[in-house]
């Protein structure tokens, strides 16, 4: 079955390499933990009202400087590991990850209160609480999962590329490297960026639960590599170099579209949601629908479709699939089917929690007036 899937080589770890293997993940999360708490960072109000203060709650945010040490120190190999060992160990290190989510939800639904609840296994997958921080709030576990996920996205895909090479050496996919640049750009992105993620869907709706805990840390850390534990062991597809150059630059350009397109609605809410007056980049009037004290955002990307961002991220993840050369492949493709059934969800998730927060009579109006989810003219 492991064969016929392509991953065989994920398995081919000895005993001793294998428990390391397990083990890897306790010991990223603890040096993680390590390094939010102790190094510097700043703080910042975010969008959630605190509801003890009712005022914004504080984050400390240094996540770009966690993810500049963690990439020199695997760079350099200061620790002693291979650069190709968090590729290689992948399989193993899900397990032992997936191990620790659970205690750590466990700790999170129930440690910090003894009261009962009548549906343990939703609370469990859900979670209760919104928002936990330690140490007079300098550590924030949000905080703490994305940059511990974003950084080892892009640390797990350099060491696929660097597993790819040591296979094929001149023969490699040179998409294989530029899959790994996509990422890297992608959380670099992401950490430069870090206080817009204070307005975004999963810091203002999830709940600390095993979705978010699991998600945040092992899928979004490990597991959205998935394209890369078959397509590693497939070398350059063969193309002419003309049409190799047609496949990187198309879809690196893609990659970029869908770049512009999700940053872009991203930072047009963040703009309006801090300053709710402000032309957005000085051109896009904001236009909104009141709703009691609170305001819809309706105009520039939010006027296209009532998640434009997500059709951001489906073109990125669009261009993964291409990347690769190997069109026939489905390894090619998982990153894409999670991405679309992911964010279908997710927007109709939202579009039930805005319903609530607005209101449903206004969130009609907002639905009336941006007809379409996702895609403009289609869905």
């Amino acid at each position: 079955m492991i064969d016929r899937l392509g991953i065989a080589h994920l398995f081919e770890l000895s005993r001793t390499e294998a428990i390391a293997g397990f083990f890897t993940p306790l010991a990223i999360f603890a040096l993680f933990f390590l390094a939010q708490l102790l190094l510097p960072g700043r703080r910042v109000p975010g969008y959630v009202i605190d509801p003890e203060t009712g005022e914004p709650r504080n984050y400390r945010l240094n996540g770009i400087l966690v993810f500049g040490i963690a990439v020199t120190v695997w760079a350099l190999e200061l620790t002693g590991m291979p650069h190709d060992w968090f590729y290689r160990s992948s399989v193993y290190a899900v397990a032992g990850g997936t191990v620790l989510c659970v205690i750590l939800t466990v700790l999170a639904v129930f440690g910090r209160s003894q009261d009962r609840t009548e549906r343990p296994f939703a609370a469990l997958w859900q979670g209760r609480a919104l928002e936990l921080s330690f140490f007079n709030e300098r550590f924030d576990v949000k905080m703490y999962l994305y940059v511990v996920g974003g950084t080892m996205l892009s640390l797990n895909a350099m060491s696929g590329a660097v597993y790819h090479y040591g296979l094929f050496g001149e023969g490699s996919n040179p998409g294989v490297f530029l899959y790994a640049g996509f990422l890297t750009f992608y959380v670099l992105d992401y950490f430069v960026f870090e206080r817009v993620q204070l307005y975004t869907y999963d810091v203002i709706h999830e709940k600390l639960g095993f979705k978010l805990i699991w998600g945040g840390l092992i899928v979004y850390g490990w597991l959205y590599i998935l394209p890369l534990w078959g397509m590693a062991v497939y070398p350059d597809p063969g193309f002419s170099p003309a049409w190799t150059n047609v496949r990187l630059i198309g879809s690196a350009a893609m990659f970029l579209f869908g770049w512009a397109i999700a940053r872009g609605a991203n930072m047009q809410k963040y703009t309006f949601k801090r300053w709710p007056d402000r032309k957005f980049l000085g051109l896009i009037e904001p236009e909104y629908i009141e709703a009691g004290d609170r305001k819809i955002l309706c105009s520039g990307l939010w006027g296209v479709a009532r998640h434009f961002n997500y059709l951001g991220e489906g073109f990125f993840a669009l261009s993964i699939g291409l990347v690769f050369g190997h069109f026939a492949v489905p390894w090619a493709w998982t990153y894409l089917a999670v991405i679309v059934a992911l964010f279908i969800v997710r927007q109709r998730d939202d579009d039930r929690l805005c319903a609530e927060k607005y209101g449903a009579d206004k969130w009609a109006e907002y639905q009336a007036r941006v007809k379409y989810r996702i895609i403009p003219g289609v869905y």
